[in-house]
């Protein structure tokens, strides 16, 4: 059969720790054919703005008959969290109003995601998936983690977020077991630090599991910048393919790793930034990002990088950006003149350049604006606390998008 006749064939996906879906979303970006056969998260603002982000507004119609109780009794058997750090209680689900909870398991639905890794079993999966991928929590691997006393990594014996990943394990061992094929590439991305010396027993425990099920593991570290991002953020990244994609794994490791861009200009942070404030709605997210002037807040003003000076970019690139910005470190300030003297003559990044730069479309962000459902009250579910969270907490489409190219190609 010629090339040219041969039928393209369809990459079958699983996103657990899914998030907002950088996945899905590289994968929507190169244009193949794809089909992402169930997501796994727990936390139920990421969960509804994956739902938002991929599939749009959505149609709660046919919730429309089940009770406040009802509702809640389905999300709680899911195991989700209204933080993602602890399980939902009723009353902590009790608190959001009916349209809330309406849209929040509407979106579970629409995403087909299972709750919370712990309650998913390997017959959830259907017997042929090209690609698990595996972005578990990085709380206790992070140099942030260890500021807080977090640093207990991925050891199996430890009760913390990060050991989620032995989860992950649990599941390709019950597949096993239950004789069906185990996914063909498995892709992990995680801070840096999973690669350190304090984690690398840990880490060699869980590269040696991944061998004994017939894994060959490639790790390496990518940086967004030498993806055509503006933004200085390494992270680990390893595939594991099956014995007989060996092959294939050292050519997508040798494709990764050669990827270099030397200078970024100046100009394409430009891009990212929404620095016209005659836009109403950049004006009104800068003021939202503008700081009190106090002490504490000068202090990150004279630490932290300069990214804009008020007339022109004062480096081409910035920092990791991470789950809040009103932080020291965080990943830059921009010179920002307040018509309050109570306030700070800078500002922050906002929640839409934050997810920009991760490599998410603008018409993204304003999907989520404009479908952004009422808690109670005036309160929205997604705050923008909870935006700088998500898109922290996310991976950059752009180094996904050559990762899932090339394993669509060996595939």
């Amino acid at each position: 059969m010629s090339s040219q006749n041969k039928k393209k064939k369809k990459l079958t996906i699983i996103e657990a720790f899914s998030g907002i879906g950088s996945q899905h979303q590289a994968l929507k970006n190169i244009g193949i054919d794809y089909d992402i056969v169930a997501t796994i998260e727990w936390d139920m603002n990421a969960v509804f703005a994956y739902d938002i982000i991929h599939h749009g507004k959505q149609d709660v119609s046919e919730l429309m008959s089940l009770t406040k109780d009802e509702i809640i009794d389905e999300l709680i058997k899911l195991c989700i969290s209204v933080n993602g750090k602890n399980p939902a209680s009723r009353l902590s689900l009790n608190y959001y109003s009916l349209e809330a909870l309406r849209s929040i398991l509407s979106a579970f639905k629409r995403t087909n995601n299972l709750g919370s890794i712990t309650q998913v079993k390997a017959d959830y999966f259907p017997n042929d998936i090209d690609v698990l991928t595996y972005s578990f929590p990085c709380q206790n691997l992070s140099a942030c983690g260890a500021w807080h006393g977090y640093m207990t990594g991925i050891d199996k014996i430890q009760k913390n977020q990060s050991n989620m990943i032995w989860e992950i394990g649990r599941i390709l061992e019950e597949q096993k077991s239950l004789k069906k094929n185990l996914p063909k590439y498995l892709l992990m991305e995680n801070v840096k630090n999973i690669t350190y010396k304090v984690n690398l027993d840990n880490f060699e425990e869980w590269k040696k599991f991944l061998l004994n099920l017939g894994y060959i593991n490639k790790t390496f570290e990518l940086d967004a910048l030498n993806f055509g991002v503006p933004q200085h953020r390494k992270r680990a990244f390893m595939i594991s393919t099956l014995n007989d994609e060996n092959e294939h794994s050292e050519k997508i490791s040798s494709y990764l790793t050669s990827k270099k861009i030397k200078t970024i200009d100046d100009k394409l942070l430009l891009n990212y930034l929404k620095l016209d404030y005659t836009n109403a709605v950049y004006s009104k997210e800068a003021q939202t990002s503008n700081p009190n002037n106090t002490k504490s807040r000068e202090k990150i003003f004279n630490e932290n990088d300069l990214i804009y000076d008020g007339n022109k970019i004062k480096q081409p690139y910035i920092k990791t950006i991470t789950t809040k910005q009103d932080r020291h470190p965080n990943s830059g300030v921009i010179v920002y003149d307040s018509l309050r003297k109570d306030k700070a003559q800078f500002r922050y990044l906002t929640p839409r350049e934050c997810f920009l730069l991760m490599g998410f479309p603008e018409s993204a962000f304003n999907a989520l604006l404009d479908n952004n459902v009422k808690v109670k009250n005036d309160n929205n579910l997604l705050t923008i606390e909870k935006l700088y969270r998500l898109a922290g907490n996310s991976i950059v489409v752009n180094i996904l998008e050559d990762i899932f190219n090339q394993i669509y190609q060996y595939i």
